[in-house]
């Protein structure tokens, strides 16, 4: 394919049933966020539709015109198809900028006019912090293993992404089964349906539609109007100027940050397991202006490099994809649409396309890591066990102080602490675990695999990387502090001698592993 006969075609038509998967992935992003920002900060309709919503659209945009630029580039590269990144809203991002920065602000100030504006500035420094990443994110590439990259990816996919819209599912089991099977017919078995119609879209008309007749659904076109997208650089200047008046919320901005460009490079990773290959700098670069072209517009919320381009790949999509929700959503957002589909389309119909996207990462993972390095993408998803139970756990407490419950105590309480410890509840090793979830999933996933591997080097470097991580907040604390030894980061510090050290006094025959495979599964290899 390198003969000079070769041409990458940007669309494919397998592009249209991609459109509709990764479509409404984003969909139901800006469905969440609008409604949380609307109903629960009370911040007005010209506020959600008219700034945060086209400005989401206008980040959106941006990026996407880079990934299929670099789509275009990687293909001429190999001389064959790619499929190009999938681009949006971090969904994790999107909730801790929700609950931990835009929250705050409304509880204490009690102005949604205020909260968005420190929305917009947090977006902005945050896009900063995340193309910065870039400089660091090529060498942390080369020296964590494939198996630690994917498994934390794993671990969101698991508990967010799959069990999540699987639980909605559930919760409306008319609309969700008449669009999940149609899911698992389409797009899991890979079974033609009539006329060739895309599952995803099938899957939402029908869902859609069975709503309608339930009465679940409305078609309202109340939001319907002309919203074009304007910067607000007065806006993000007072957000900014508010930060740095009150620096701690840089305490939950960075951390979250640094997990976004993390993010970032888990996903280029899983794209090259998938045989695609991207810079994972210009990503990282790319996912932070992205996020500060958004802030300028008015969204507060960070784009990044979507998890689950292996399932595109699967379906066999080009550049098509991308560029279509790269149309639809901005010009959706608009014209106000969004406000409609938003009553149109119940979460149920939708949410089976998730549970299709957390099903192929986790499928994908395991045909490119080594069979032997299984244990480290286990021990990887483990951490976002603990954060989901986390978020869980913290939601019962706000429902029984919701439904008129008094002295409910808050997480964290001795007593309740201790009573948790008696009912087989580790509130406190859940608590540790769900903090910085994503990088301890990829520092445990790193060491079992590298331990696997006999590069106990390597492993080491990852427990001490983990120790100066702990003792300042970064993974295992709550926020950011000045560097303090306790339990946790005392801990890896142990591990971490063993690691440098017992190899020194061990024969060579005993630190053999006869098991271990020198080379990680390559995709060339596997094509």
């Amino acid at each position: 394919m390198r003969d000079g006969s070769y041409k990458y075609s940007l669309f494919h038509r397998s592009d249209f049933s991609a459109f509709w998967a990764l479509f409404t992935d984003n969909l139901v992003n800006l469905m969440v966020l609008a409604g949380v920002c609307q109903f629960v900060f009370q911040m007005p309709a010209e506020i959600v539709y008219g700034r945060i919503v086209p400005g989401a659209g206008v980040a959106i945009l941006a990026g996407i015109i880079v990934y299929v630029a670099l789509a275009k580039r990687a293909a001429a590269q190999h001389g064959r198809d790619v499929t190009a990144l999938p681009y949006g809203i971090s969904t994790p991002v999107m909730f801790v900028y929700l609950f931990g920065v835009i929250g705050p602000i409304y509880w204490a100030t009690n102005d949604p006019l205020i909260a968005w504006q420190v929305g917009i500035g947090a977006g902005f420094m945050g896009g900063i912090v995340a193309a910065l990443g870039a400089l660091i994110g090529p060498w942390l590439k080369r020296v964590t293993p494939r198996a630690g990259m994917l498994g934390t990816l794993c671990g969101i996919a698991l508990v967010f992404i799959g069990t999540v819209p699987l639980a909605t599912v559930f919760e409306n089991p008319y609309v969700g089964f008449a669009s999940m099977i149609i899911i698992l017919w389409g797009l899991v078995g890979r079974f033609r349906l009539p006329y060739n119609i895309p599952a995803g879209l099938l899957a939402l008309i029908v869902g859609t539609l069975v709503a309608l007749a339930l009465g679940t659904s409305t078609i309202s076109v109340d939001g319907i109007g002309f919203y074009p997208p304007l910067p607000y650089f007065g806006d993000l200047i007072a957000g900014i100027q508010y930060l740095f008046v009150n620096p701690e919320l840089f305490l939950v901005l960075v951390p979250v940050q640094i997990y976004n460009f993390i993010e970032t490079m888990n996903n280029v990773e899983s794209a090259e397991s998938a045989g695609d290959h991207y810079p994972v700098a210009t990503c990282q670069i790319t996912d932070g202006v992205g996020t500060m072209i958004g802030a300028v517009f008015g969204s507060p919320f960070p784009t990044t490099a979507y998890i689950g381009h292996p399932a595109y790949k699967r379906m066999g999509a080009h550049a098509g994809y991308i560029i279509g929700v790269g149309t639809v959503i901005p010009l959706a957002a608009i014209f106000g649409l969004l406000a409609f589909l938003n009553n149109l389309i119940p979460v149920a119909a939708a949410a089976p396309v998730l549970v299709f996207v957390a099903l192929s990462l986790i499928t994908n993972t395991a045909h490119s890591v080594k069979t032997e390095h299984m244990a480290a993408v286990t021990i990887a998803m483990m951490p976002h066990v603990s954060a989901f139970l986390m978020v869980k756990w913290g939601s019962l407490i706000g429902a029984l102080g919701a439904v008129g419950v008094a002295g409910v105590p808050q997480l964290g309480d001795d007593a309740l602490t201790a009573a948790l410890l008696q009912q087989g509840a580790h509130f406190s090793g859940h608590l540790s675990l769900s903090q910085g979830a994503i990088l301890t999933g990829l520092i445990w996933g790193a060491i079992v695999a590298s331990v696997i591997d006999g590069n106990f080097r390597n492993a080491g470097g990852f427990a001490l990387a983990a120790a100066a991580m702990a003792s300042i907040g970064v993974i295992h604390g709550a926020s950011l502090h000045w560097p303090e030894l306790g339990g946790v980061s005392g801990g890896y510090l142990i591990a971490a001698a063993f690691l440098f050290i017992y190899p020194l006094f061990h024969k060579d025959d005993d630190l053999l592993n006869n098991n271990a495979v020198v080379d990680e599964v390559s995709p060339q290899a596997a094509e």
